[in-house]
């Protein structure tokens, strides 16, 4: 069942991707039709953008994302022994290298991993994580973050996080060149219908990027939750950490962009309709560990 949930997991990471790339092309073509009038020089810019873009994010994407989520670094052992030695240990049993450790002053029990692969990874953990659960619960969503790692889901999620940033610079280039008065095409231009949906993917871009990357991370979550089993032997404590963590108020350091990263919604919304959710229901991947 494991396995066959990793092949259905690695499929539809494939197919989330694939639109991603699609995407950043279709606004880049609509961005140069509309106001540079070459779908040539549009789909240059945003090659150019997502190269800049996603070079800087493999480059840094450690450093980038822990400053905007206010993390800071742990530099030895003795400062947080246990969180220390859990993470050597899962990293041990999950046959990575030790990654970065970091701490997020924040009262609400979170977690994140991320970098661009296991030899550049880094795990950041909530004060609250740490004075409100106990060992197990501890190894259990350090396992889940550890998977994260082990499994490369670190890499995707900074390319899709990479993408999401270029997805808006273009788009924002689109609204300034509007303003700027580069949309003489339109005056001059015939097809207005195809004006028209060059204009409504611009405004709908943002959106659509917004839910791939949703859509993105809750597959993921289900195959983290899955090996994080397979490394500590131990379903409840996973389960019993993230009863503690729906049930915990919202996060007030966390950064909106990088909320998927998590290993549950830092900001605890719910919204009217599972669309948006950055994360599966928490009931339902309890049910599925309950499961194993």
């Amino acid at each position: 069942m494991l396995f066959q949930q990793i092949a259905r997991n690695k499929r539809r990471t494939l197919y989330v991707m694939i639109a991603f790339f699609l995407l950043v092309i279709l606004i880049g073509a609509s961005i140069g039709y509309v106001f540079f009038n070459s779908t040539g020089a549009g789909i240059l810019l945003a090659a150019v953008i997502g190269t800049f873009y996603m070079l800087s994010m493999l480059a840094r994407s450690t450093d980038i994302v822990m400053g905007m989520n206010n993390a800071k670094e742990i530099k030895q052992e003795s400062d947080f022994p246990e969180l220390w030695h859990i993470i050597e240990d899962m990293a041990l049993v999950g046959k990575v290298p030790m990654p970065r450790v970091f701490t997020i002053d924040d009262e609400s029990p979170n977690a994140f991993a991320t970098g661009r692969d296991p030899e550049h990874s880094a795990v950041a953990v909530t004060k609250g994580l740490l004075t409100r659960l106990n060992r197990e619960e501890l190894e259990g969503v350090v396992a889940h973050e550890v998977s994260h790692i082990r499994n490369y889901d670190i890499r995707l999620q900074t390319t899709a996080l990479a993408l999401v940033s270029v997805i808006s610079a273009l788009v924002n280039i689109g609204y300034n060149s509007f303003w700027w008065g580069g949309d003489r095409r339109r005056d001059n231009d015939k097809n207005g219908i195809a004006v028209l949906l060059s204009i409504v993917l611009l405004i709908l871009g943002p959106i659509a990027a917004s839910l791939a990357q949703m859509a993105l991370s809750r597959n993921r979550e289900f195959l983290a939750d899955a090996s994080a089993i397979e490394l500590t032997r131990n379903p409840q404590g996973l389960i019993s950490a993230l009863e503690k963590i729906s049930s915990s108020e919202p996060m007030q350091s966390a950064d909106p962009s990088s909320s998927s990263l998590y290993i549950a919604n830092p900001f605890k919304g719910d919204s009217w309709t599972h669309l948006f959710d950055t994360h599966p229901p928490t009931d339902e991947r309890i049910a599925r560990l309950k499961k194993m």
